[in-house]
């Protein structure tokens, strides 16, 4: 291979990076990945001057992709962030009309899992690594991170090992004070599950909740106006090859009413055999109401109790409300009006008569994994879906749009031999898209090609007028020059 050739062929790849990660630090892995691959046949020596004016560059596609958290600033109505699950934290304070990637350079992984604001000083915000939703394809989290000023730089303060961070909540009134529901590394045990807290603004963590190093912490509740008062969801889960183990007799809604430094189990009609995935949610309207969407064999289904989780009741078992818990079960209630839920799965519903009957309503993309409402003003709302994050100022009626942040997750890349040269790929839960590597002057900065999410996409090697796009076993061959 000549100069020119490997010279062409690193930065193409250089440039593929981007697309399938966002943070510098994690391209720059990629980066070298690449490099030691392609480099490693040469005997020839490089001057390394010839590399020094490479740089990352975004090329598309413009739009978003998997969001599996997302919060606000209730002080600030127009304030959101979220994390992606390749692109890290991003910020809006336009109410979602752009976004601006705020953890480029600071976090060493791209998949986040959790996030929050603190209610006496927005200016703190935890951030938690590695996106909970553990689907087939899953980024190990490496940690928490800390900002003191609004996301303009971030401190690491610890868990590394931790594996997927599930939800973080920070005390009402005293930053310093933080919970974290960690759910561990999806494909081994490990004894870093359960549920987490700082007292010192993450300088030192303890675990409070430790079930088993296969049940780690799915999801944790403060009550409102009692903060003492803490719910935590188990789960026992593990991501196999070939499937995904999400259940066992083990997991269950744990409560505490000491901040966290004791526990007990909560039953009071609550499923008793295999307890799957569940996510709790309250109301500061009603705070002795709790929610609870709970995957179990038997026993499926949203539940409510009236007195702080010592009775439930099963109030809505449709199977349309828990269909595939262990990617979505994601629940919320307005924090104005107790009976206002919303539940989320490949469906986005709402229920105005406290979860007995469930109305569905549009959203921007499907699969939908968060919500989070603004306590002062309930129609300021943003919910996450696999198609990024959108921003509600009318209580979702209409949603902000979602092709302002370049999070797609691209499952694989190919190029061809055009000038410029065309990569290919294929986004998760989206289609395959053809991106030019420099404007081509006729305004379209990307074109839809063949094949679905699945991919792969593949231009014929010595002609790129055809591709050839995968979709879950079936094969599409397009003609460029003959399709629009």
């Amino acid at each position: 291979m000549s100069n020119g050739v490997a010279s062409l062929k690193l930065s193409r790849c250089a440039i593929l990076m981007e697309i399938s990660f966002m943070t510098r630090k994690t391209c720059s892995l990629s980066v070298l990945f690449v490099v030691s691959l392609v480099a490693a046949p040469q005997t020839e020596t490089r001057d390394p001057a010839l590399w020094s004016g490479l740089k990352y560059r975004s090329i598309g596609p413009n739009r978003g992709g998997r969001v599996t958290t997302v919060t606000g600033v209730p002080s600030q109505p127009h304030t959101f962030y979220m994390g992606s699950t390749g692109g890290g934290v991003w910020k809006t304070t336009d109410a979602g009309h752009s976004w601006a990637n705020i953890s480029d350079g600071f976090f060493s992984a791209a998949s986040m899992g959790a996030i929050d604001v603190s209610l006496s000083n927005p200016d703190v915000i935890y951030a938690g690594t590695g996106s909970s939703k553990i689907r087939s394809n899953v980024s190990i989290g490496r940690g928490i991170y800390k900002s003191t000023n609004a996301g303009k730089t971030w401190t690491f303060i610890g868990l590394r090992d931790a594996g997927q961070i599930a939800t973080i909540r920070i005390h009402p009134s005293n930053p310093d004070i933080v919970y974290a529901a960690v759910q561990g590394n999806p494909f081994v045990p490990g004894k870093e599950r359960g549920v987490y807290r700082t007292t010192d603004g993450g300088k030192t963590w303890k675990n409070l909740l430790f079930v088993s190093d296969l049940a780690g912490a799915a999801d944790l509740e403060l009550q409102p106006g009692h903060p003492e008062v803490v719910f935590a969801c188990m789960w026992h889960a593990q991501r196999k090859p070939w499937t995904i183990i999400s259940g066992a007799r083990e997991g269950g809604i744990y409560k505490s009413t000491d901040g966290g430094d004791h526990w007990a189990k909560l039953a009071g009609g609550l499923p008793n055999d295999l307890f799957g995935r569940s996510n709790v949610a309250l109301s500061a309207s009603s705070p002795n109401r709790v929610y609870a969407l709970i995957e179990a064999k038997p026993g499926s289904g949203l539940y409510r109790s009236e007195d702080l989780g010592a009775t439930w009741t099963l109030i809505n078992s449709s199977g349309s409300l828990i269909t595939r818990p262990f990617y979505y079960d994601t629940l919320g209630v307005d924090p104005n009006n107790s009976d206002i839920v919303f539940v989320g799965d490949e469906g986005w519903f709402k229920s105005t008569d406290g979860g007995k009957s469930f109305r569905t309503q549009r959203v921007p993309h499907g699969d939908n994994h968060d919500v989070w409402i603004n306590p002062r003003n309930s129609d300021y709302m943003i919910q996450a879906n696999d198609g990024g994050a959108n921003v509600s100022l009318d209580g979702g009626r209409t949603w902000s749009a979602q092709d302002t942040q370049p999070t797609a997750e691209i499952y694989q890349v190919a190029v061809d031999n055009q000038y410029p040269y065309r990569v290919y790929g294929a986004q998760q839960d989206n289609t395959t898209v053809m991106i030019p590597s420099l404007p081509l002057g006729n305004g379209q900065d990307f074109r839809v090609g063949p094949g679905c999410e699945t991919g792969p996409i593949i231009p014929a090697p010595q002609s790129p007028d055809i591709v050839y796009g995968g979709c879950k076993g079936q094969f599409t061959r397009m003609n460029i020059t003959t399709t629009y």
